[in-house]
């Protein structure tokens, strides 16, 4: 019987004591930190898919932006950039401006407007394209105008009755680069009347 009175009295004071302390979860290292923020879930649900989505990876294992050439770049090509584009096609195209218009060619000594597009997209994209504008077209998917987006095609056409007569490679805010017959390659606006009013459509390669 004393027995007994003794452990019912244990079990209470123990219960008391329980009120009185917290047993704290000890805290995670930085390294199951980040193992956990890498964790794979298995995705089911619409609740699943937002878990993911939150999950962020380690600053240490994310790719660091090169501001510096992307600096040196905007400058170059007179673009404002968000530090996203493509950096070969920045650079190739840099080193093509100036070079003179020559019908028929496309190398550095000179080239056409297709010529200096199906070069661009050979080094940078290793895609060989049709070598005449008009053929160019068939190569991609017709996109809207709003929708154009770095490395597209811009097509050009005197009126709906003509044939494309001229194309460049979109590069940002309305800005294009090309070959044109007077001045060579260079970087033009969409929203120069010229190319204004003979705009025919946009282009992206699939």
């Amino acid at each position: 019987m004393t027995k007994t009175i003794i452990l019912s009295v244990l079990a209470l004071v123990s219960i008391a004591l329980s009120f009185f302390y917290e047993v704290k979860k000890p805290e995670s290292t930085p390294a199951e930190t980040e193992t956990a923020s890498l964790m794979l879930y298995p995705i089911q649900t619409g609740e699943d898919i937002a878990r993911a989505l939150q999950l962020q990876v380690p600053s240490h294992l994310s790719e660091p932006v090169d501001s510096a050439f992307y600096h040196r770049y905007s400058r170059k090509l007179g673009l404002k950039l968000d530090y996203s584009e493509d950096k070969d096609l920045l650079e190739t195209v840099s080193k093509w401006l100036g070079t003179p218009y020559s019908y028929g060619s496309n190398s550095k000594r000179g080239t056409d407007c297709s010529g200096f597009v199906t070069r661009i997209y050979s080094d940078v994209y290793g895609i060989d394209l049709s070598r005449s504008s008009r053929s160019m077209f068939d190569d991609v998917t017709r996109i809207c105008k709003d929708s154009v987006r770095t490395g597209d095609l811009v097509f050009f056409r005197r009126s709906p009755r003509q044939p494309i007569f001229h194309v460049g490679i979109y590069l940002k805010d309305n800005k294009f680069v090309h070959s044109a017959t007077s001045g060579g390659v260079m970087i033009s606006s969409l929203k120069e009347p010229y190319y204004r009013n003979y705009y025919y459509a946009a282009g992206r390669v699939d």
